[in-house]
């Protein structure tokens, strides 16, 4: 297929939830953008954070090794996580790379770009914002959260997540690949700290409203202890659009697998508790709601399988999309 018919595709979040769907769809002839979140503050993306003051690499690092095409070996190797070393504990080496390309290249999306040409990735990932930025909660009590791997600690409903400082301004390239898209496409992932930061910097979250591109919600599985619980798919889908100031989505996919039966496959770590889809307000939200068998069990939690949601995506280009 001629690289300049390839449907673009742009998709939005962080963490398992998007490593997971770039994983099925770059098996597609499309063209795909990953667009990250970098308000992450835990971990080895923390410390790397503070001590280099550049954007936390994790979701990034994690996105780009499954778009990777290397041998199984590199991809292993850019993902190892140093245990023993007292320095290095916790750090992975793909995160320590990506620290090591900031400081040379003098700039973290050019960082990326390197990266991204060392393992021959798929597409382009493009964090959301090319600076330090960090992730406010705003608890339902009023309580003020700050730093995105603390928010769900509290336990307590969310009213808003916002960025500071307010005014972030992304790569023009991710404003431009945004516009030209053919499909948009949020989650699956956590909604407050994986797939809303990246829609909180005003010029990315302008060019979704405007553009022309279909936009698909995934919706999440199940809900997140600290962030969604007891959260329907409305509540969900209601969360996007406070946060973006207007409706913008276009169609969203939920599962119909039986969680009963999934448990079957393997020991689930925590009682389940799938999305509810409440069908009625849903379709108050979105003019278009599909239900998909989507759903599996892998290493003792249910995720999407990414095959099935990256056909459906496919079948839905091609059906909704003109030629």
């Amino acid at each position: 297929m001629i690289r300049s018919k390839e449907k673009k595709v742009v998709i939005f979040g962080g963490g398992t939830g998007l490593s997971t769907l770039v994983r099925g769809l770059k098996k597609f002839p499309i063209d795909i953008t990953a667009v990250v979140t970098v308000a992450d503050d835990g971990g080895s993306s923390g410390r790397l954070l503070n001590e280099y003051d550049i954007p936390p690499p994790g979701d990034v690092r994690n996105v780009m090794a499954a778009l990777s095409d290397v041998e199984p070996l590199i991809e292993k190797m850019f993902q190892y996580r140093f245990a023993s070393s007292e320095s290095l504990k916790g750090h992975s080496l793909g995160n320590l790379m990506l620290a090591a390309l900031t400081n040379i290249t003098g700039d973290f999306a050019r960082a990326v770009e390197q990266m991204s040409h060392i393992l021959n990735i798929k597409g382009k990932v493009l964090p959301a914002a090319n600076q330090r930025i960090t992730l406010h909660g705003e608890l339902e009590d009023g309580t003020i959260v700050t730093g995105e791997s603390k928010i769900p600690v509290y336990g307590r409903r969310i009213r808003r997540v916002y960025l500071t400082p307010e005014e972030v301004r992304p790569l023009p390239e991710t404003v431009e690949t945004i516009m030209n898209a053919d499909l948009v496409v949020f989650g699956p992932g956590s909604l407050y700290t994986s797939i809303l930061p990246t829609i909180l910097v005003r010029d990315i979250r302008d060019a979704v409203i405007s553009c022309s591109a279909k936009k698909v919600y995934i919706c999440n599985l199940t809900t997140q202890a600290g962030e969604t619980l007891e959260y329907t798919a409305s509540e969900h889908v209601q969360a996007l659009y406070d946060h973006a100031g207007e409706a913008f989505i276009d169609t969203v996919l939920l599962n119909t697998a039986d969680f009963t039966s999934l448990l079957d496959c393997g020991a689930y770590e925590g009682p389940p508790r799938p999305v509810e889809h409440d069908l009625e307000e849903l379709r108050k939200l979105v003019p278009h709601v599909v239900q998909k068998d989507i759903a599996v069990m892998v290493d003792g939690h249910i995720r999407h399988k990414s095959e099935k949601v990256a056909t459906w995506l496919m079948d839905y280009m091609e059906n909704t999309l003109n030629p």
